[in-house]
Protein backbone atom coordinates (compact mmCIF):
# COMPACT_ATOMS: atom_id res chain seq x y z
CA UNK A 1 0.00 0.00 0.00
CA UNK A 2 1.68 3.62 -0.65
CA UNK A 3 1.21 6.16 1.19
CA UNK A 4 -1.63 8.52 -0.77
CA UNK A 5 -3.34 5.25 0.15
CA UNK A 6 -2.54 4.83 3.48
CA UNK A 7 -3.28 8.57 3.74
CA UNK A 8 -6.70 8.36 1.87
CA UNK A 9 -7.92 5.58 4.42
CA UNK A 10 -7.23 7.65 7.44
CA UNK A 11 -9.27 10.63 6.07
CA UNK A 12 -12.79 8.69 5.06
CA UNK A 13 -12.44 6.91 8.42
CA UNK A 14 -15.52 7.07 10.83
CA UNK A 15 -16.39 5.79 14.41
CA UNK A 16 -20.02 6.01 15.60
CA UNK A 17 -20.24 4.90 19.02
CA UNK A 18 -24.11 3.80 20.31
CA UNK A 19 -25.97 5.80 22.81
CA UNK A 20 -26.76 2.67 25.08
CA UNK A 21 -23.11 1.89 24.65
CA UNK A 22 -22.37 5.37 26.31
CA UNK A 23 -24.69 4.73 28.65
CA UNK A 24 -23.67 2.03 30.08
CA UNK A 25 -20.28 2.74 30.57
CA UNK A 26 -21.51 6.01 32.59
CA UNK A 27 -23.60 3.35 34.48
CA UNK A 28 -20.69 1.05 35.42
CA UNK A 29 -18.64 3.84 36.42
CA UNK A 30 -21.07 5.31 38.71
CA UNK A 31 -21.54 1.82 40.78
CA UNK A 32 -17.64 1.05 41.05
CA UNK A 33 -17.62 3.96 43.54
CA UNK A 34 -17.73 3.01 47.00
CA UNK A 35 -21.07 5.02 48.97
CA UNK A 36 -22.99 4.75 45.81
CA UNK A 37 -26.33 2.95 46.37
CA UNK A 38 -27.82 3.27 43.27
CA UNK A 39 -29.48 4.99 40.13
CA UNK A 40 -32.35 6.21 40.21
CA UNK A 41 -35.08 7.73 37.55
CA UNK A 42 -37.33 9.44 40.12
CA UNK A 43 -36.67 12.64 39.32
CA UNK A 44 -38.41 11.30 35.64
CA UNK A 45 -42.27 11.65 35.27
CA UNK A 46 -44.12 8.11 35.62
CA UNK A 47 -44.31 8.30 31.55
CA UNK A 48 -40.93 8.08 31.53
CA UNK A 49 -39.85 5.67 33.61
CA UNK A 50 -42.14 3.27 31.74
CA UNK A 51 -40.83 4.42 27.75
CA UNK A 52 -37.04 4.75 28.40
CA UNK A 53 -36.31 2.11 31.23
CA UNK A 54 -32.58 1.69 30.06
CA UNK A 55 -31.39 5.44 30.80
CA UNK A 56 -32.27 4.58 34.85
CA UNK A 57 -30.40 7.52 36.22
CA UNK A 58 -28.38 9.07 33.27
CA UNK A 59 -28.93 11.53 31.51
CA UNK A 60 -26.44 12.83 28.09
CA UNK A 61 -26.65 15.56 25.94
CA UNK A 62 -24.66 16.53 22.90
CA UNK A 63 -24.43 20.59 22.88
CA UNK A 64 -23.86 21.90 19.57
CA UNK A 65 -20.03 22.14 19.99
CA UNK A 66 -20.33 17.95 20.08
CA UNK A 67 -19.57 17.96 23.86
CA UNK A 68 -21.00 15.30 26.10
CA UNK A 69 -22.68 16.64 28.93
CA UNK A 70 -23.85 14.25 31.54
CA UNK A 71 -26.36 14.57 34.65
CA UNK A 72 -26.22 10.99 36.49
CA UNK A 73 -29.15 10.66 39.23
CA UNK A 74 -28.39 8.83 42.80
CA UNK A 75 -28.96 7.25 45.99
CA UNK A 76 -25.67 7.14 48.73
CA UNK A 77 -25.07 5.23 51.57
CA UNK A 78 -25.69 6.77 55.39
CA UNK A 79 -22.72 7.62 56.90
CA UNK A 80 -20.66 8.70 53.56
CA UNK A 81 -19.39 12.13 52.52
CA UNK A 82 -21.46 13.32 49.87
CA UNK A 83 -19.15 15.38 48.25
CA UNK A 84 -16.47 13.23 48.13
CA UNK A 85 -18.60 10.61 46.80
CA UNK A 86 -19.76 13.25 43.65
CA UNK A 87 -16.34 14.07 43.06
CA UNK A 88 -15.10 10.62 42.33
CA UNK A 89 -18.25 9.29 40.68
CA UNK A 90 -16.93 12.49 38.03
CA UNK A 91 -13.54 11.64 37.92
CA UNK A 92 -14.48 7.93 37.37
CA UNK A 93 -17.45 8.80 34.30
CA UNK A 94 -14.34 11.18 33.06
CA UNK A 95 -11.71 8.63 33.26
CA UNK A 96 -13.76 5.83 32.10
CA UNK A 97 -15.10 7.84 29.00
CA UNK A 98 -11.51 8.87 28.13
CA UNK A 99 -10.15 5.40 28.02
CA UNK A 100 -12.72 3.03 26.89
CA UNK A 101 -13.81 5.20 24.15
CA UNK A 102 -11.81 8.50 23.79
CA UNK A 103 -14.45 10.70 25.02
CA UNK A 104 -13.71 13.80 26.69
CA UNK A 105 -17.51 14.81 28.38
CA UNK A 106 -17.66 18.32 29.07
CA UNK A 107 -20.15 19.05 32.35
CA UNK A 108 -20.49 15.87 34.43
CA UNK A 109 -23.42 16.86 36.87
CA UNK A 110 -23.89 14.57 40.12
CA UNK A 111 -27.65 15.22 41.68
CA UNK A 112 -27.87 13.39 44.98
CA UNK A 113 -31.31 11.94 44.77
CA UNK A 114 -31.62 10.53 48.50
CA UNK A 115 -29.61 8.54 51.33
CA UNK A 116 -29.99 4.87 51.76
CA UNK A 117 -29.58 2.82 55.28
CA UNK A 118 -27.73 -0.50 54.84
CA UNK A 119 -29.77 -3.30 55.22
CA UNK A 120 -27.46 -4.48 58.59
CA UNK A 121 -27.69 -0.90 60.19
CA UNK A 122 -31.66 -1.11 60.20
Amino acid sequence: MTQQQKKTLQKTGKVEIDRDILLSIINLATKEINGVHSLTNSYLPLLKKIVKPKTEGVSIKFDTNGTLNVDVYIKVYIGYNVPDIAYRVQENIKNSLSSMVGIKPGKINVHVLDVECDEQVQ
